[in-house]
């Protein structure tokens, strides 16, 4: 008989631990789902084409992107293989930003990152295009800012430096920190 009685603590102890495991993955997977839940967006757009007018109803920027999930209760919108293209907000040709991926902000604050590129759109422009990791871009105001290393390139030269802060209103860039320039005639023939 204590055979008997240890074989059937030895099940019930058996039982209890396999029910105990069982109610703790449930446990688990439920809480795990409720994370999920709340970092579902509010709603997914896909093949994104949106123009914004200024208040006096001039086009301030377009934005294309291939997705794009707005998050209300977090105030932000990330953008899948964003292209904007940005209006000068008096006249002057458009400039292109895209990116692999960008962060819109409540605050018209945009971040774009993984192979930015920055293409201006006037044929006599002196700068043709720029290309970084990262920038930041404020909607409102139209100044390109980085921290990162920054390629320029531009008629007859390419600068490479850090630190960029441009305004597309003026047309005026500053690199903080210059490395180098290489300057090569090329032929538009």
């Amino acid at each position: 008989m204590n055979r008997l009685n240890s074989l059937t603590l030895f099940v019930l102890l058996l039982s209890a631990l396999v029910y105990g495991i069982i109610e703790w993955r449930t446990a688990t997977i439920e809480q795990n789902t409720l994370i999920v839940d709340e970092q579902r967006p509010d709603f997914i757009a896909e093949q994104l084409q949106s123009k914004i007018y200024s208040e006096l109803g001039q086009l301030s920027h377009t934005i294309q992107a291939q997705r794009m999930k707005h998050y209300a209760d977090l105030e932000v919108s990330y953008f899948e293989l964003p292209n904007y293209t940005l209006y000068p907000q008096k006249e002057g040709q458009p400039w292109k930003v895209s990116a692999k991926e960008a962060t819109l902000y409540k605050d018209n604050r945009v971040e774009l990152k993984n192979q930015v590129h920055i293409k201006a759109t006037a044929i006599d422009s002196l700068i043709k295009e720029i290309h970084c990791k990262t920038i930041a871009l404020d909607l409102k105001t139209n100044i390109i800012s980085s921290e990162q290393s920054v390629v320029v390139v531009g008629k007859d030269f390419t600068m490479y430096g850090s630190g960029l802060i441009i305004n597309l209103n003026t047309k005026q860039m500053t690199l903080t920190q210059h490395e180098r320039t290489i300057y090569k005639k090329y032929d538009e023939s």
